[in-house]
């Protein structure tokens, strides 16, 4: 059957998630397209390019890039931007992975998808990508002067700078490419920062018009619109003015070995390279992706050997104090071919090479073990567990569900594969559950035949090297200085003369006539009122409960939660680790094993949160959560659970929590250089407001240097530290005002109510607690020193303390300077990889951040620019409209049901009642020309008063300090 030229080639129901899907190919260009239709409201659209690089200069990564900025039928610098600062999207963005550039778009909204999906394919198929989009997305030389000095800028050249500071991402890159080293996936796709400048804008246009070709593509629709005859009549529009190809994109397989590799890198730390550790990684290639029955027995296998705190692999490399917390990435499904990494982090440097070997021996060891002796049942039952739960529940946050599973359908589909391969799961796992069942020693084989008799596997060392940093600084500067040199003075003048014409381009507006050519909706398109989350209010054993009937799908959401207001100051940083030893150190009931294979197997997960906010009173709001969630018949034993480790955790054993204290600061000074932006963000409201001051003492840099000074502590003063952890849980327990929230249908609800009355029934009693004053942690303006190439900026300031009002229509002005000012200046005319413009306008703070940025005056500038900008500007109403309709998108945010119940619960808690919420509402809807000039007053306030806060090398610090501002200088890392 042929549909607006399309064959329709299968159709088939998948019950796993209420879905018709239909397959066609295009009968012009051969292009592929899965139609998902079903009842989600959520819509998705994606196009994926094969695209497998043949070099690391990350001409995939920057043509993702660069596609975006402008098409034959969009002809502005960057329809991309125009969508994110007025469209309802659910999703917006654009992924290089190693062998596919992946274009998706999300909306709840009908007619903003079809606007969405149009602006997508002509991006693709129809792109401008001038020199101008090259230099700008790309690299460029950057001259003023015909003395120099010359320079080198580009957004994905600063995007993967900052990606090569960070160790754990280089232990990823260098993890794959060690496995992979014959072949596409031993290559950069994102670009190594010294191979980017090799590519040339030829190249650049020859890669789109080789891979950015219909039948190279494979097209994605899901979720309960548009119907399908428009669904093609949508892709026909464009396709059909292609005609057939043959793109030479295959991925080849990798070459397996005959015998096992070694290889050692190395990463740029501090120079004093004081206390610096080293990182080591075995990886094995396994099986093609597409082998749908061995694929999801290797998945439940790494459940087995890592997911668990308890799983075997896992705690003989934390127990054997080698290291301080896992590294790898565990087991990668995405690429053509699967492999698995696992290793150490922490690794004292001295010996890197040695300890190496020795975990090497270690996990030998233990593998060998599992597969002579056999999985221990409760670890093979508590493994299938989490993996069946997840597979049901698919619980993909903020990421769109179909998204989710279009990219699951690319690991077979994009290699010439059955795309519902991975979809349709219940018959394999049937078959899977049968044969462990039936006895046969499913994971014992797969451990024998993928690493004990695997010889492709490769021991990785990453060390650390205190004069790799500034060896490549200086390289970099001789480099440009050889290359300006070389250059005679026709050579200058041209490159100064593209600088002054790259930066023209950049500042000048799109014309009027064609920005309005950007399908958008109005403000009149967008509902007057809220959509309020419906809910239960009740008081039960002293206890706020909460209950929130949703379609959880045979879900049943449970958290409790317990106020902190009351804690002693002392106590507080011992939160994260707390939680995590309530769930992982095991019961006076249960060890450690017991506890942590018990909550796997009966459950979805019991996990510890907080939340640290403000009310509309202006006083503080934090609460500790336990976060559980099973099936509905399992509800009761999570609810039995999370009574056990309340009540009853056990918190004598001092090795155990010694080694979850390493794990702990490994994995928070993991994240310090990938996530720089938030460190800053939690450093600057530390300074500004209560609630900010306890979100820094359990997330930010305060927490870290707490870890550190812990773990200096541990294990000669353990008495001390568990009464502190003693401490904890008698203030939540006796002190603490209590919330339980329940989220699930109405028969589940009801089910549950006797195991909820159980939980509070088990629970002491307990007494008011007073509420403990905590001033900000107001400091001077700081320079977080970290070994990185690249800087994150930040500025702050809290404007209600200056006695200023920026109007109930704030976060709609603040999103606007996000997508529209900061946009422009920090990234596209200042390279970085991106700005944020943080508003809470309950706590009365302003802040604005950058992320991966090669500058830091220029952009503490920018940040100081905003407040004359707005003083003067003059929006015209279709401008209005767009800032309108995106901050309407972000009220209206899609969630999925426990997002949904956990949200009403945080809202009840601070106080934000609909009719404050609709107010705000209102005024975004009445947005106008006075409310930009009115939160100019705020922008003045940070230009005039706002703290500052950078993190990077010392460079950054410097540059600063030249403008008359002294920074007191922290070592991060």
């Amino acid at each position: 059957m042929a549909i607006n030229g399309f064959s329709l080639l299968r159709e088939e129901e998948i019950s796993e998630y209420q879905t018709v899907a239909r397959l066609y190919r295009h009968d012009k260009t051969g292009a592929r397209v899965l139609s998902l239709a079903n009842d989600d409201e959520n819509k998705v659209f994606g196009a994926a390019f094969r695209t497998p690089p043949r070099d690391s200069t990350g001409v995939a990564h920057i043509l993702e890039h660069s596609v975006l900025n402008g098409s034959r039928k969009y002809p502005v610098k960057e329809p991309f931007v125009e969508l994110l600062k007025g469209s309802l999207k659910t999703f917006l963005n654009a992924f290089t992975f190693p062998d596919k550039t992946c274009y998706p778009v999300s909306s709840c909204n009908l007619q903003d998808f079809r606007n969405l999906v149009d602006v997508y394919l002509d991006a693709a198929f129809h792109p401008l990508i001038t020199r101008h989009i090259f230099m700008q997305e790309g690299w460029h030389h950057e001259l003023d002067d015909p003395d120099g000095p010359l320079k080198r800028r580009g957004v994905v050249y600063n995007e993967m700078k900052g990606a090569y500071s960070s160790p754990d991402s280089l232990l990823h890159e260098y993890s794959q490419q060690a496995v992979f080293p014959d072949q596409t996936y031993g290559l950069d796709s994102g670009g190594n920062p010294k191979t980017i400048p090799e590519l040339t804008f030829e190249q650049f246009r020859e890669f789109h018009e080789t891979f950015y070709h219909p039948a190279n593509c494979w097209f994605l629709f899901h979720g309960d619109g548009p119907e399908e005859d428009e669904r093609l009549s949508i892709l026909a529009e464009y396709l059909d003015g292609f005609g057939p190809l043959e793109p030479e994109s295959e991925v080849a397989l990798q070459q397996r070995w005959s015998e096992p590799r070694r290889e050692r890198k190395t990463y740029a730390c501090s120079e004093d390279g004081e206390d610096e550790r080293g990182y080591a990684t075995l990886g094995w290639l396994l099986c093609e992706t597409a082998e749908v029955e061995e694929n999801l027995a290797l998945r439940v296998l790494e459940e087995v050997l890592v997911g668990m705190p308890s799983s075997p692999l896992r705690q003989a490399l934390i127990d054997s104090g080698l290291g301080e917390d896992l590294a790898g990435i565990g087991l990668e499904e995405e690429l053509r071919q699967m492999y698995f990494s696992i290793g150490l982090k922490g690794i004292k440097a001295d010996g890197l090479e040695d300890t190496a070997g020795r975990m090497q021996g270690l996990v030998t060891d233990t593998l060998r073990d599992l597969a002579d002796n056999g999985v221990p049942e409760d670890v093979r039952e508590a493994a299938l567990n989490t993996i069946e739960f997840d597979l049901r529940e698919t619980n993909t946050g903020s990421f769109p569900r179909g998204l989710a599973l279009w990219l699951r359908s690319l690991t077979t589909w994009l290699y010439d594969g059955d795309p519902l391969a991975m979809l349709a799961f219940e018959e394999p796992l049937g078959r899977l559950k049968q044969r462990l069942a039936d006895g046969e020693p499913v994971f014992e084989n797969l451990i024998r035949r993928w690493f004990l008799e695997n010889p492709h596997a490769c021991l990785l060392t990453l060390a650390p090297d205190p004069e790799l940093g500034s060896r490549r600084e200086r390289e970099e500067k001789e480099e440009l200085a050889r290359e300006l040199e070389g250059m005679d003075q026709a050579e200058r003048e041209r490159i100064m003369a593209e600088t002054r014409e790259l930066r023209e381009k950049q500042e000048k507006p799109d014309d009027p006539a064609d920005l309005a050519r950007i399908p958008a909706l109005g403000r009149e398109d967008m509902p007057p009122e809220n959509r309020e989350i419906p809910f239960a209010e009740s008081e039960e054993r002293g206890a706020l409960v909460m209950r929130h009937e949703q379609p959880a799908a045979g879900i049943v959401y449970f958290d409790a939660g317990f106020d902190l207001s009351g804690m002693d100051e002392k106590h507080l940083p011992w939160l994260p680790l707390f939680g995590r030893a309530l769930v992982e150190m095991g019961t006076k009931k249960r060890s450690f094993t017991e506890l942590t294979r018990a909550i796997a197997a009966k459950t979805g997960g019991i996990d510890p949160a907080m939340m640290h906010s403000t009310d509309l009173e202006g006083t503080p709001v934090s609460w500790f959560f336990l976060r559980g969630k099973a099936t509905s018949e399992k509800a009761q034993d999570m609810a039995e659970l999370m009574t056990e480790v309340l009540t009853s955790a056990d918190f004598s054993d001092a090795e155990r929590f010694t080694r979850m204290a390493l794990e702990e600061k490994a994995r928070l000074e993991q994240r310090v250089t990938p996530a720089g932006h938030l460190f800053v963000q939690n450093r600057l409201r530390g300074s500004l407001t209560r609630a900010g001051r306890l979100a820094e003492r359990t997330s930010g840099a305060e927490y870290l240097f707490f870890l550190r000074e812990l773990c200096s502590r541990l294990p000669d003063e353990w008495p001390e530290i568990r009464r502190s952890l003693e401490a904890v849980r008698d203030h939540l327990l006796t002190r603490s005002a209590r919330a339980a929230n329940v989220t699930a249908t109405a028969e589940d609800l009801a089910a549950f109510d006797p195991h909820l009355d159980g939980v509070l029934a088990g629970l002491p009693g307990f007494g008011p607690a007073e509420a403990v004053e905590r001033p900000p942690m107001h400091g001077q303006d700081e320079a977080l020193l970290i070994p990185a190439a690249v800087n994150y900026v930040g500025k702050a300031v809290n404007y209600a303390e200056l006695g200023i009002d920026p109007g109930p229509a704030a976060m709609a002005v603040s999103r606007w300077l996000r997508m529209g000012y900061l946009w422009d200046r920090i990234r596209v005319q200042g390279g970085a990889y991106g700005a944020f413009c943080a508003l809470d306008d309950v706590e009365g703070t302003l802040g604005m951040v950058s992320y991966r940025d090669p500058n830091s005056a220029n952009t503490l500038a920018v940040y100081d620019g905003a407040a004359d900008l707005l003083a003067s500007l003059e929006l015209d109403k279709a401008e209005l409209d767009k800032a309108v309709v995106g901050a309407i998108g972000e009220i209206d945010a899609h969630h999925l049901p426990d997002a949904k119940g956990f949200i009403s619960l945080t809202r009840r808690l601070t106080g934000r009642t609909p009719q404050w919420r609709q107010e705000k509402r209102e005024a975004v809807l009445r947005l106008g020309n006075e409310d930009f000039r009115r939160f100019g007053e705020a922008a003045r306030a940070l230009a005039e008063h706002g703290r500052v806060v950078v993190m990077g090398p010392e460079q950054a610090a410097g540059e600063i300090e030249e403008t008359g501002r002294k920074l007191e200088r922290l070592r991060i890392l």
